[in-house]
């Protein structure tokens, strides 16, 4: 019982960490102007493929840490964290109350080009020292989220994804 506990926390890390890791190299590969932005779909697919397989929870962490790096690494800017973090949160959720592939990627959409890019507006005024209104942000984050959401959506078609599930819900 104990060492199956430890086994499935072991195998979470590990989903997680592979995952963190496609996120940060596929930000430097992958990406493309997107508006005032940079477009980085390759992180929402890993939000929406998170959300679905493991839950809204490590959904969450692999994007804060996927946008740490990227920071980190000068591939992203603070915007990344609102974005991802809203969108990864919603995707596991959606996917978590649908039981639907498509729901998680709807929920990706509607967690980064809405809810994200509204957050952005006080998130860029107090730690970017820029005053842009949410409909500055709504066009790229739209289009970064809705291209990373299409891809998880062909990732999932060719990869049962629910059945890969680490933390059975």
């Amino acid at each position: 019982m104990k060492g199956e506990f430890i086994l499935n926390k072991i195998r979470l890390l590990t989903t997680m960490a592979v995952l963190i890791a496609v996120g940060t190299l596929g930000a430097q590969f992958i990406w493309f102007p997107a508006g005032v932005a940079k477009a980085y779909p390759v992180q929402h697919a890993v939000n929406v493929i998170a959300g679905i397989i493991l839950g809204p929870g490590p959904a969450v962490v692999i994007a804060f840490v996927i946008s740490l790096l990227r920071n980190l690494l000068g591939l992203g800017s603070l915007l990344a964290f609102p974005g991802s973090m809203i969108g990864a949160f919603l995707a596991g959720y959606c996917f978590k109350l649908f039981k639907r592939n498509y729901a998680a990627a709807i929920g990706e959409v509607i967690g980064t080009a809405v809810l994200g890019a509204l957050f952005s507006v006080p998130f860029a005024k107090i730690l970017m020292g820029t005053s842009f209104g949410a409909l500055f942000f709504l066009p790229a984050f739209f289009v970064s989220s809705i291209s990373g959401a299409a891809i998880a959506l062909l990732i999932a078609a060719r990869v049962n994804l629910p059945d890969l599930q680490v933390i059975k819900n």
